[in-house]
């Protein structure tokens, strides 16, 4: 099985490497992606050898090590996409960070490919074009994130008329339990120490405001077919139980295990059949109780926000996200306060219109106005 692995050099990516170490009989890297990290891309195209390789940081001086020449190399947002059209491949793994991972997804389904999908924007911005892809017969798309996989194999062999609702769990990340007036004084190394999990900086400030989970409200909207009024969101702290699905005659299914990625990467690659994983196992009795509670949106307004953009539809989500990338990236680069990520979103919500999406361009013109506005704001 020929991969495309963008992303290659994240932290998914990683994961994702290792279980491609596993099955060397099994699965090849044909492609892969970093953005600026070119160091170690070029350790992995030493390893893997693969035929083309994408650079996403067009202003890295730095070039990877193509080895003997052989390697084609592509540069920028747009070489994702033509990374893509220009590979011959049969599973795109999309790790990448953002909205610049949409266009590799689309183009992936274009071409009747299944994609093991990560890039959590791909659905979150593009849900409903990438829905009518779906719908016409173009491609599949296996989702890799811990929830999704979960939903995914809890439904395996199961009618799909049958299922009612979705519990997407949350760890409820390092803030969970401070008091709300304390929320202004965090720093961004304060939302950087995530209790569970090990992510890229984005991915875990997102983690810890909970617009993560309401972007996995999105996705699982898309992906499942159910209306927003029967997707459910639980703080579970312990992170064991993934996701659970509720059936119309009240049965809940629930799937378990401990946190490591390794395992929705290699069930997706794998899928439909589950291969072999060795390591640490769920131990029950030794961590003798499992906690679950509603989150509180005083604490977590962002993932009120993101609902709210949800059932708004168009081109909301894609306002929302790219406001929330920019107001993350200020955060991080110690610009705005913690508090402040919200406010930015919800000023962006108010202050551009939804409308109706009749294609990516729709989409990017979005996207670009949101991010344009922004950067003038609050840009240093």
């Amino acid at each position: 099985m020929k991969i495309v692995l963008l992303g290659a050099t994240g932290s998914i990516g990683t994961s994702a490497c290792k279980c491609i170490r596993r099955f060397p009989g099994k699965f090849q890297i044909v492609g892969m992606s970093t953005n600026n990290n070119t160091g170690k891309l070029s350790q992995l195209i030493r390893e893997f050898r693969p035929a083309a390789i994408c650079v996403g940081d067009e202003g890295r001086r730095e070039p990877p090590d193509a080895g003997d020449g052989t390697v084609r190399v592509f540069r920028g947002e747009k070489g994702l996409e033509e990374l893509v059209n220009e590979t011959e491949f049969d599973v795109l793994l999309n790790a990448l960070v953002g909205a610049v991972g949409l266009r590799a997804t689309v183009a992936a389904l274009k071409k009747k490919k299944r994609v093991a999908l990560a890039n959590k924007e791909s659905l979150v911005i593009g849900g409903e074009l990438i829905t009518e892809l779906i719908g016409k017969g173009l491609g599949e798309i296996i989702p890799i994130d811990s929830e999704h996989s979960a939903i995914l194999q809890c439904l395996c062999g199961e009618n799909r008329e049958h299922l009612e609702s979705i519990i997407l769990t949350a760890s409820g990340g390092p803030f969970r339990e401070i008091e709300i007036n304390k929320l202004k004084h965090i720093t961004p190394g304060d939302a950087l120490n995530h209790p569970t999990w090990s992510m890229g900086r984005k991915i875990t400030v997102d983690s810890a405001t909970l617009m993560n989970k309401g972007f996995e409200v999105i996705e699982a909207h898309h992906l499942f077919h159910l209306s927003y009024d029967n997707i459910r969101v639980l703080i579970h702290p312990q992170s064991i139980i993934h996701s659970m699905v509720e059936f119309h005659d009240g049965a809940v299914m629930a799937q378990m295990g401990v946190p490591d990625m390794e395992l929705p990467i290699q069930f997706a690659l794998g899928f439909p059949h589950r291969l072999p994983l060795k390591g640490k196992r769920l131990d029950l009795a030794a961590i003798k109780s499992l906690t679950f509670f509603e989150p509180d949106f005083k604490r977590f307004p962002c993932l009120k926000l993101c609902i709210d953009a949800a059932r708004q539809g168009g081109t909301a989500p894609a306002i929302l996200n790219a406001a929330n990338e920019m107001a993350v990236k200020f955060f991080l680069e110690g610009t705005i306060g913690y508090l402040s990520i919200a406010e930015i979103i919800e000023a962006a919500l108010n202050g551009h219109a939804s409308q109706k999406i009749d294609g990516i361009e729709t989409i990017e013109r979005t996207d670009a106005a949101v991010r344009n506005d922004l950067e003038k704001r609050y840009a240093t």
